[in-house]
């Protein structure tokens, strides 16, 4: 695969705030012509680069006005794959990440209410990889960034 350049992470980046862009539009903001900008995100899709497009959604719009953090602890063996595949199935989680630390896994869920993230927890807990959890709720989000630069590494 090649490495992408700089115009490549400029039209990502622009695609990450918002993916209904034209290409026209991003054309003008990294100097390529509509037609040249779609060939790129072609390519960079082709590639495995860009792998989706897909949409935010404003968890106070959307009834999901609580959020949480659960520590996951795993059983021996388990592989990021294993928790990737068991936390898929839950719509309810934002993202989730291997740590460092004494934690296994972060999961970040976006929920209704208190007892949503309740009923949430204890399916997470129940699953056949996980040893203990340990949460939090989340009071004020005070930074939310999306790292186009994180898609290039």
């Amino acid at each position: 695969m090649r490495k992408p350049n700089d115009i490549d992470e400029s039209i990502v980046w622009a695609l990450s705030g918002d993916a209904r862009r034209s290409y026209a539009d991003i054309g003008v903001e990294v100097g390529r012509s509509a037609p040249a900008v779609k060939r790129r995100v072609d390519k960079l899709c082709e590639e495995g680069a860009i792998l989706g497009f897909t949409i935010r959604i404003n968890p106070h719009l959307a009834c999901r006005q609580t959020e949480g953090i659960i520590e996951l602890y795993c059983h021996r063996n388990t592989t990021p794959e294993m928790i990737r595949r068991g936390l898929s199935n839950y719509p309810e989680v934002v993202s989730a990440s291997t740590v460092t630390g004494d934690a296994d896994a972060l999961v970040h869920v976006s929920v209704s209410g208190t007892r949503h993230f309740e009923q949430v927890l204890q399916r997470i807990a129940d699953e056949s990889f996980v040893e203990r959890t340990k949460s939090s709720l989340i009071q004020s989000a005070l930074i939310r960034r999306i790292n186009a630069d994180s898609l290039m590494d």
